[in-house]
């Protein structure tokens, strides 16, 4: 497919026209001595991003073009050896925040520097699946970099693939995210008396819920007008997991300044009660 020259940014990054879309271009040499206007030479294309979630294609080509592009190809080959291929193409924003991370990284290890990751165990614990793959990537990315990345740069890459559900370009919600989860788990905790496993399929399906509660949330997207029998049937089945999903609405409000919906605490509350009842 033709493809013209809108933007130069560097010697490795362009923005073109492909089509009736916009896209990234990288490529070392891809934009030497190149003009807007000018066709592409597909030969030097080593990756295409294209833009999602409405986000602006000139300020993510700009953050593209300050990493180095071996860094992003390699990232990429890594993702896709991991079974994040699908990733690469829909989600720009996630390879970019990861060959940024894996380049700051690179540039600390050379200078002997160390970054502490706040929340480790958390990570490991709230993000099991994450974290899995999070190692793999690691791995992988350390084959062809002599070992070069330490080993607790695994919880970083596992918060970069948590926060790629998010529409926010930081780690800044997910971690926000992550301490709130463990005061809701503490709060239902401190309700019925118990020690909950994190690692039991009913938490487990209680943190995937407030996971997708926290994106709806940042998307201003939570549920409404659900089916009102089944929402009045589970506040009269489970009155007193009801009672713990006000209180955890309430941290929710404080923490995200965000009103939960009827519907919304309705689902919580089926949660919290299967939660309590593996438990007990």
């Amino acid at each position: 497919m033709f493809l013209e020259i809108l933007r130069v940014f560097n010697n490795n990054v362009v923005l073109a026209k492909r089509g009736d879309g916009v896209v990234i271009l990288t490529g070392r040499g891809l934009g030497f001595k190149a003009r807007p206007g000018q066709q592409i030479d597909n030969a030097k294309v080593i990756r295409t991003f294209v833009p999602s979630d409405g986000r602006d294609p000139d300020h993510l080509a700009e953050l593209l073009s300050e990493i180095p592009p071996e860094i992003i190809r390699l990232v990429t080959e890594a993702m896709a050896k991991v079974g994040l291929a699908e990733q690469c193409e829909t989600q720009p924003t996630l390879v970019m925040s990861l060959a940024d991370h894996v380049t700051g990284a690179l540039r600390r290890a050379r200078h002997a520097g160390s970054i502490v990751y706040p929340l480790q165990a958390e990570v490991r614990s709230l993000y099991g699946r994450e974290y899995a793959v999070a190692e793999q990537l690691l791995n992988e990315l350390n084959r062809h970099l002599d070992d070069a990345l330490p080993q607790k740069e695994a919880v970083a890459f596992a918060l970069h693939l948590v926060n790629a559900g998010f529409s926010t370009g930081d780690l800044s919600y997910t971690y926000k995210m992550t301490g709130i989860l463990q005061q809701i788990l503490a709060i239902v905790e401190q309700t019925y008396s118990i020690t909950i496993d994190q690692h039991s399929v009913s938490v487990g399906r209680f943190i995937t819920h407030l996971r997708y509660l926290f994106v709806r949330i940042s998307q201003n997207r939570q549920l409404v007008n659900e089916p009102e029998p089944i929402v009045n049937s589970i506040r009269q089945a489970y009155a007193g997991a009801g009672d713990c999903a006000w209180k955890i609405a309430a941290v929710i409000q404080l923490r995200l300044n965000a009103s939960l919906t009827d519907d919304e605490v309705a689902y919580l509350t089926l949660h919290v009660a299967r939660v309590a009842a593996d438990v007990s």
